[in-house]
């Protein structure tokens, strides 16, 4: 078994590279199992190399995941070693990375794969980080034509996959742009990443240190690579953020507690602040071909029951608290003791139990009305998203896709393709137009 491996710098003129994919953080929770998902899914000959600081943790991994990745070369490096991370980018096609909290540990390689042209996924589900790449390498990558893609993972793939496809669907019929745009989560079942949970906790961080980052995090369109074409504060769509809580009441002020027309509570969804920012950033960077007029927002489904409401204000105001508790070091303290840990995860057996279930409901220019359902019977956080950033890494390295570069989102980067290659994978990703004239 090879012990280790020795980083060669490729011929950057022909384009050769080493390797098609480096999974860097592959000794984490959700990087073994995206590590299982490639040694169970990659086509034969696809060349992987797993990464990390850690060789004895990395050893172990590629132990335990089966003859196919028996021979994987193991490559060591630190998220903060500028020049490994160097090596590391020009010896692969790709680098799919699941070291965060990405604020902290993720900016080096996003600077290295866009000086590099190599293409980049990751799990970020951090406004500022999304922010703060564009903003220092979008230029960088769009030269070099490196496609670094944030939000491969259950933060922000169904979402922005979903209102893709409704828009091309009524493209395709000719029905006109989209208008109200609702993601409805009808069923969300399984872990809560302590990841996750780490890159809210950084994030709360740096907003109470920071006005700038705060009204970045409170502008629903913060992540617009052009904000003076956006709508503006006048028209409701760019509230002002004066303190962290601020923002998280806003978040929570734009999405009440409320009944449906057909009897569904909704409140509000814990991804819905980074999720919506990132589809914004998807119409804009191709154009708006969404719509000018293009308004979207996720929420959760409770239900229709006599518990709906109460279930549905209880979610609010837990969201409300965690949140807010972030702010501040000894209510962060205590939500410490109790909340995930980064690096854990649920067992084999509960995440088989998972599964979710989104419809995306918008009415066209025309009035024409879609529904795109996005669902799989997979761990959201867990083993959906290890399939997702699998599959994500085999597109940008094996497909061939958009001729589009720079800090991109995954319906721009590889949109259609991704789609087939996640139904391939037995998600479920389809459009129906639902008014009566669809006939």
């Amino acid at each position: 078994m090879e012990s280790g491996h020795e980083l060669r710098l490729p011929d950057m003129t022909s384009g050769e590279r080493t390797y098609d994919i480096i999974l860097f953080g592959a000794s984490g929770f959700v990087g073994a199992l995206t590590a299982q998902h490639l040694a169970d899914h990659a086509p034969e000959g696809t060349r992987i190399a797993l990464a990390g600081r850690n060789q004895a943790k990395l050893e172990g991994v590629r132990a335990d995941l089966g003859p196919a990745a028996a021979n994987w070369p193991i490559v060591i490096a630190d998220a903060a070693d500028e020049a490994a991370l160097t090596a590391l980018a020009q010896d692969t096609k790709v680098v799919v990375t699941t070291v965060g909290p990405y604020a902290k540990y993720g900016m080096p390689l996003v600077a290295a794969c866009a000086a590099a042209g190599t293409h980049y996924a990751d799990l970020t589900g951090e406004v500022l980080f999304v922010r703060r790449s564009a903003d220092a390498y979008h230029e960088t990558a769009e030269a070099s034509g490196a496609k670094i893609v944030h939000a491969c993972g259950f933060d922000s793939i169904p979402s922005d996959l979903g209102v893709l496809l409704t828009a091309e669907r009524a493209a395709a019929d000719g029905t006109g742009e989209l208008g109200q745009t609702v993601n409805y989560v009808r069923k969300l079942r399984g872990g809560f990443s302590g990841g996750t949970i780490d890159s809210m906790r950084t994030q709360a961080i740096e907003m109470r240190a920071s006005a700038a980052d705060r009204k970045i995090v409170g502008d629903p369109y913060g992540l617009s690579p052009d904000r003076g074409a956006e709508p503006s504060r006048g028209s409701g769509h760019k509230p002002k953020a004066t303190s962290p809580l601020d923002v998280v009441k806003g978040v929570v002020k734009g999405l009440p507690v409320r009944r449906t027309d057909d009897g569904h509570w909704t409140g509000p969804f814990v991804m819905a602040a980074f999720n919506t920012r990132i589809v914004r950033r998807s119409n804009a960077l191709l154009g708006h071909v969404y719509g000018r007029g293009f308004r979207y927002q996720e929420v959760m489904d409770f239900g229709t029951s006599a518990k709906s409401p109460a279930m549905a204000t209880a979610m609010t105001a837990g969201l409300l608290g965690v949140a807010g508790g972030m702010q501040l070091p000894p209510t962060r303290a205590l939500l410490d003791r109790v909340l995930p840990k980064p690096g854990e995860g649920p067992s084999v057996e509960d995440q088989q139990r998972g599964a979710f279930r989104m419809e995306i409901e918008s009415t066209t220019t025309t009035g024409a009305r879609y529904r795109t359902t996005v669902a799989a019977k997979a761990d959201p956080g867990y083993s959906g998203t290890a399939i997702m950033l699998g599959q994500a890494g085999l597109c940008l390295a094996l497909d061939s896709l958009p001729d589009r570069a720079g800090v991109i989102t995954p319906a721009v980067a590889m949109g259609d393709v991704l789609a087939q290659r996640l139904r391939d994978q037995d998600f479920t990703l389809t459009t129906d137009r639902l008014d009566a004239s669809a006939g």
